[in-house]
């Protein structure tokens, strides 16, 4: 099939999961009513919640999680592909948490998951400060599922920042990519959109990025925006600054089309970086 709905779901995901479950439940079901094939959550659906000591305490094991349980029984009641964006999950064998992407199929069976590679480790300018590290463990393996329409290959927020990382999914046949995202207010004013538009036309794929929005908690607030962006660079679809939902209809022939017309992904060439020389001094 060539042809496909795709739909955001926009949050304001707090510490609460029954409520955060309750607002995306309701929302994943208007999605599924207004046609979609493909839902789509942000990053962190379940819980967004700054304190990392009561984010452990409330999170639980895979296969006891309470918002992928209802999201596997949520496809098959909808007959959807529902795209976990990620849900805060507790590691066996970690005191660290995974930030854990779970592709649904609409017989409720998990098609593919995804734990997130590059953790958000910064300090901006405003003094707002992410240690990510200290909470999740970082993934290390990259993920393509495959999904009626072709491959789709699965990333979280802060991997946006990594191009090579959507490039090797995309030279492996991905056609669709997903960046569930919770960004600061500050990052994505300033970066969201162009990174996620360059994503899309250096690779000749769809991005779909379902997105956190708004005031989570005192300091935490995210940028919103959901965005659904075909191979050319055109937005299809952006989600604003409020909950809710937005579509858009996709051709997977675009795909085709768009790498044949700047068949960059063919015309890659190794090389080797040459360094300046060395200064007298250092060579002493």
């Amino acid at each position: 099939m060539s042809f496909f709905t795709a739909a955001c779901v926009q949050l304001t995901s707090t510490g609460n999961v029954q409520e955060n479950l309750a607002t995306a439940t309701a929302l994943i079901r208007e999605a599924a009513a207004a046609g979609a094939d493909l839902i789509t959550t942000p990053e962190v659906t379940n819980m967004l919640e700054p304190d990392k000591a009561k984010a452990r305490a409330q999170a639980q094991l895979q296969e006891d999680d309470v918002t992928l349980r209802a999201f596997r029984d949520l496809a098959t009641e909808t007959e959807t592909w529902i795209l976990a964006g990620s849900l805060v999950i507790r590691k066996p064998d970690d005191e660290r948490l995974a930030n854990r992407s779970f592709l649904i199929r609409p017989d409720g069976e998990i098609a593919a998951q995804y734990d997130k590679i590059h953790m958000f480790d910064v300090e901006l300018h405003t003094g707002e400060t992410h240690k990510e590290s200290r909470a999740y463990a970082p993934g290390e393996t990259a993920q393509l599922a495959e999904t009626p329409w072709g491959l789709l290959g699965m990333t979280i927020c802060y991997d946006v920042r990594f191009a090579h990382l959507y490039q090797q999914l995309a030279l492996a046949g991905a056609g669709i990519l997903t960046v569930p995202a919770a960004f600061t207010a500050t990052t994505g004013e300033a970066h969201w959109h162009t990174l996620l538009r360059a994503r899309a036309i250096e690779n000749g794929c769809f991005v779909i990025a379902a997105a956190q929005v708004g005031q989570h908690s005192e300091k935490r607030f995210t940028y919103g925006h959901s965005l659904i962006i075909d191979p050319w660079g055109t937005v299809l679809a952006d989600g604003g600054e409020t909950p809710g939902i937005i579509t858009a209809k996709i051709d997977m022939q675009q795909v085709a089309r768009r790498r044949q017309q700047i068949p960059n992904l063919r015309n890659i060439r190794d090389f080797r970086l040459e360094l300046p020389p060395a200064s007298s001094k250092a060579a002493e």
